[in-house]
């Protein structure tokens, strides 16, 4: 009974008396003890005012008699037991002490100065130190405050005594009768109720407890009729229910059970369920519960049942274990249709529903069986990833319809090309993936990219021709798992596209190093326009015959905090394939416009112009509204500034792209057409489009020069039949990467109007251009050409 309400109350009711009325007793003491010590200190205060005064004259005289005489007067005070009175010189010391041998408290003192004032002025001749007993707690005490005292302890017990014997009547009598009917009914399994009435809480708790006992007895009735209705329903339903043991052996089946799957009660009861189970799906029934630690969770399984007829139905159990005595309660369901359209879903959720083959989802899956047969089979498994060449365009120009009709030609040629076992799938858009299994995967992957070459020697829908790029990965020779398979066939295939299409390209592991280093450039892109690491570099364009200054261009530079500057030519080009190339373009356009008005208030710099380079996927249609806002806001006059594009713009023949050079053109801005000589060159772009300067590529004009007369000699043939023709068609010649004074003599010689290369300037920062051309100002100021 150590830890009984009771006990518990009662250690609560002392430890408040311990916490509250305690601390408040023992401030009462000190703060009484506090007054009675300062009346005494007060008291002697006086006193020593007093006895100072009168002590001045005797000791002035050294007159000892009296001055015994007035400190026996003074401790003859009540409160003051000893009395000490010394002058200055140590002459005299007197000390008068009514303090008991057997006195061991602690004494208090006061001293005073005895102050004699003579004809020359106060002088101090002593001192007078009183003592007195130091006061305990209860020596402050007067005789009314101790008759409080012993009325406060006298109300603090009663209310303790009071408090007792109310929690003995009013709790704890009810508490235990509470406790008596609970542990009757625990023992003898009635409902016992509480005698007790009172209008408190304990009046209530006893009222509901009584009211418990007599619902729990009503619900009791209420379970044994449910139990009853219960039985009935399992046995009526319509519903395939049955019950297993803890042996996994029938216990009990519902009418409707036997009624489905053609059993007797009699042949099925005690019988194993899973011999009932298909041998096909077995095994799945017998390890349903191996992943399920709880012993009452809800088991579900879909397995092939055998009826009795010989029917094998799709059923799906739903088991909820272990519910009584180790009794499971299960409802079976035929989901056999169900099944069945399951199936048809999941064709169609893997299947491309243009060209019928896998889609990427069911390549997956195929691509996981695949790997897994050639582990089997030890054989080799070859993945293709082919992706079409210039399928866009199709789509592009003769419409999506038209590009579908391709893929679906292309899907029926390639079926003619496969064996039994192979794989093909639409990975989406114009990719497609092909698994080929065999001994020696390399050779059969390089003799199915010769039958994939021979398909697209005949033209497609409306003569439209194709090719593709095809990367081979092999298993397990250069491959792991499945995903690193498609992952080193896709890097072989770009690495195709990246050397110029149209083939078949076998993984090697230089190549994840390219992929790599392809990774950190694209970092280091994002990051640099996040960081602002783009820059808008100068080189100027010169007249060939005097050298001046006719205009700049702007040429874009990546400058890396660590690295330095990065090469820009593989920066534009993993720009244009990812489409960042759209965010730098803006970019450098917006700096070098803004570089090149303050480059136009330098001297002899008025009438240059700018070129900008613009890669094929900036021609939007906001591209001529943001140049007009830009040369509105620096105050450039739109003819200042050449707009430099290659010929892949204009052989692409884009609608879109066309509008938006007409609209440069319209606004002002002149176009420059680079690299001119390279690729599909022809004088045509210049007749059918507003181009005003042409550009020859350098490696024509390094090769004027050189040593083997007949390179030497078509190439100039080429750059004055190129400069002619041009200067006819009213388009203004640049020479590109001129860089020695044989070739720029040559260049002047041809009618070349520009030039531009390390031989006059070099691309520079903007800051440090300006610090050129400012020495050159005050070195010789020059004339400025103009390029019309």
């Amino acid at each position: 009974m150590s830890h009984s309400v009771e006990n518990r109350f009662f250690a609560i009711v002392c430890g408040a008396l311990l916490i509250f009325v305690a601390p408040l007793f023992v401030l009462f003491l000190f703060l009484s003890s506090e007054r009675a010590e300062k009346e005494i200190k007060d008291h002697i205060t006086v006193l020593l005012v007093a006895n100072a005064q009168a002590l001045a004259k005797p000791l002035w005289d050294l007159d000892e008699d009296s001055v015994t005489q007035i400190s026996a007067t003074t401790v003859a005070e009540g409160a003051i037991v000893r009395v000490n009175v010394r002058d200055l010189s140590g002459q005299l010391d007197v000390t008068q002490s009514t303090i008991p041998k057997s006195y061991k408290g602690d004494l208090e003192s006061i001293d005073r100065p005895i102050i004699y004032n003579g004809i020359d002025g106060a002088k101090r001749l002593g001192t007078i130190t009183v003592y007195y007993p130091k006061l305990g707690l209860f020596d402050g005490l007067k005789s009314e405050e101790i008759v409080f005292i012993s009325i406060f302890i006298f109300a603090v017990l009663t209310v303790f005594g009071a408090a007792l014997i109310g929690n003995r009547i009013f709790v704890i009598q009810p508490l235990m009768r509470l406790t008596h009917a609970i542990e009757a009914t625990r023992r003898l399994g009635s409902r016992h109720h509480v005698d007790w009435q009172s209008n408190d809480e304990m009046g209530r708790l006893a009222s509901s407890f009584n009211d418990m006992q007599s619902k729990l007895q009503r619900e009791e009735n209420e379970l044994k009729l449910a139990h009853r209705r219960a039985t009935d329903t399992y046995n009526l339903t319509p519903a395939m229910l049955f019950s297993l043991d803890k042996d996994e052996c029938i216990a009990a089946v519902s009418d409707y059970w036997l009624a489905t799957t053609g059993y007797d009660r009699a042949e099925v009861i005690g019988r194993e369920f899973a011999s009932l189970v298909s041998l096909d799906s077995r095994t799945q029934y017998v390890e349903r519960k191996r992943g399920n630690t709880h012993s009452a969770a809800r088991i579900d399984v879909t397995v092939k049942f055998l009826c009795r007829d010989g029917r094998v139905m799709d059923v799906l159990i739903l088991e909820t274990t272990a519910i009584q005595d180790g009794l499971s309660l299960s409802v079976m369901t035929d989901v056999t249709e169900l099944k069945q359209s399951e199936d048809r879903i999941l064709r169609q959720a893997i299947t491309d529903h243009l060209t019928g083959l896998l889609n990427r989802q069911g390549f997956e899956s195929a691509l996981d069986a695949k790997i897994n047969e050639a582990d089997l089979r030890k054989r080799e498994l070859a993945c293709l990833f082919v992706d079409l060449d210039r399928f866009k365009w199709i789509n592009d120009n003769m419409g999506h319809a038209a590009g579908d009709a391709a893929l679906r030609e292309l899907v029926s040629r390639l079926q003619k090309c496969m064996t039994p076992g192979d794989i093909a799938a639409r990975l989406g858009g114009d990719e497609f993936a092909m698994l080929l299994l065999a001994e020696n995967a390399e050779a059969r992957a390089i003799e199915m990219t010769a039958l994939i070459a021979e398909v697209f020697e005949a033209p497609f829908v409306g003569d439209a021709r194709l090719s593709a790029s095809i990367g081979i990965a092999i298993y397990p020779r250069q491959a792991a798992n499945a995903a690193e398979l498609l992952l080193k066939s896709d890097i072989a295939m770009y690495a195709k596209k990246r050397d110029g299409k149209n083939g078949a390209q076998i993984f090697d592991s230089g190549m994840l190093d390219d992929s790599r280093r392809r990774a950190e450039l694209e970092s280091h892109i994002e990051t640099g326009l996040n960081e602002d690491w783009f820059e808008a570099y100068l080189q100027p364009v010169v007249n060939i015959d005097d050298r001046s200054i006719a205009g700049f261009e702007a040429l874009m530079r990546l400058h890396h905090p660590q690295k330095g500057i990065l090469p820009p030519g593989r920066i534009i080009e993993v720009a244009e394939e990812t489409g960042s190339i759209i965010r730098i373009g803006n970019r450098i356009m917006e700096k070098a416009i803004a570089d090149f008005a303050r480059l136009s208030r330098i001297e002899g710099m008025q009438d240059t112009y700018l070129a900008i380079n613009f890669s094929p996927l900036q021609f939007e249609s906001e591209l001529p509204l943001r140049m007009a806002a830009l040369l509105s806001r620096y105050e450039i006059a739109p003819r200042r500034i050449v707009v430099e594009i290659t010929e892949a713009v204009l052989m692409d023949d884009n609608p879109e792209t066309r509008m938006v050079i007409n609209e440069i053109c319209h606004y002002g801005c002149r176009i420059a057409l680079d690299d001119f000589g390279t690729g599909y060159s022809s004088l045509s772009y210049i007749n059918r489009f507003p181009v005003d300067i042409i550009k020859i590529d350098q490696s024509f004009i390094r090769a004027i020069n050189d040593t083997a007369s007949d390179v030497s000699a078509k190439s100039r043939m080429l750059v004055e039949s190129i400069t002619t023709l041009s200067h006819k068609m009213n388009c203004t010649v640049i020479a590109e990467g001129v860089e020695t004074e044989e070739e720029c003599a040559t260049l002047r010689t041809m009618g070349i109007d520009y030039g531009q290369g390390y031989l006059f300037y070099r691309p520079l920062h903007p800051d440090n251009l300006m610090k050129t051309l400012a020495s050159l100002q005050e070195d010789r100021p020059s004339p400025v050409a103009q390029a019309s």
